[in-house]
């Protein structure tokens, strides 16, 4: 039996071994960069139907994002808003512009304009976005400078590091409740009033985010 195969076959099992530990951390790897949000999200773009400039309505003119985003403070998630929103504004304003065809159109059909959504949570999360912005985190926290998007980017990864690096410190990240919607306001800690922060998530709201699996995995 000592001649049916050749000397070198004694080193094949190591070799396979080595092999697969190789191929699997090689793939480990692969998948750890480039399927993670920061790489597979991180500015997301896409081609709108009609060309929203948030840099001229949230930050130029100042619109307050509730107009358009009307139940961000009330509900799990923040409406994308109708053609009857935008037509409050532009049967005066550039009513025949060819940009708004699209809104037009949906507006005398009923059809709702197909917006391409930026921001979406995955089916295995649970978000509620009006508790946030009702403890006083402000839009940019999660989708950045808006007010000075021309189009609208997926700013920050909203990985879950991302939230738990919140989650685990919210003193760093909240804003006085009148500066909630206000995208240029700085973070009370930035402002210096890190007590403040911290009597309104111990007194206040009574902030305490999960950071167990079930908070957000429901």
């Amino acid at each position: 039996m000592s001649h049916v195969f050749p000397k070198w076959s004694n080193a094949v099992p190591l070799q396979i071994a080595i092999y697969l530990l190789v191929l699997g951390g090689t793939v480990t790897a692969a998948v750890a960069y480039y399927c993670t949000p920061k790489y597979l999200r991180v500015g997301y773009a896409p081609v709108q139907p009609v060309p929203y400039d948030h840099s001229l309505h949230a930050g130029q003119l100042g619109i307050d994002c509730r107009y358009c985003h009307s139940n961000v403070d009330q509900s799990g998630f923040a409406n994308i808003p109708t053609a009857q929103t935008c037509m409050n504004c532009h049967k005066q304003v550039k009513p025949q512009s060819p940009l708004l065809a699209v809104v037009r159109a949906s507006f005398e059909s009923g059809e709702p304009v197909p917006w391409v959504q930026v921001h979406k949570a995955p089916d295995y999360v649970y978000f509620n976005h009006a508790v946030h912005v009702n403890r006083g985190i402000g839009c940019v926290e999660c989708h950045g400078q808006i007010n000075e998007m021309q189009v609208v980017t997926h700013a920050k990864s909203l990985s879950m590091d991302f939230c738990l690096t919140c989650h685990r410190d919210p003193q760093d990240y909240l804003r006085a409740p009148a500066d909630v919607y206000n995208l240029a306001a700085p973070t009370l800690a930035a402002q210096g009033r890190l007590a403040e922060a911290n009597r309104l998530i111990r007194d206040d709201w009574k902030i305490r985010p999960p950071q167990s699996c079930s908070g957000c995995h429901r």
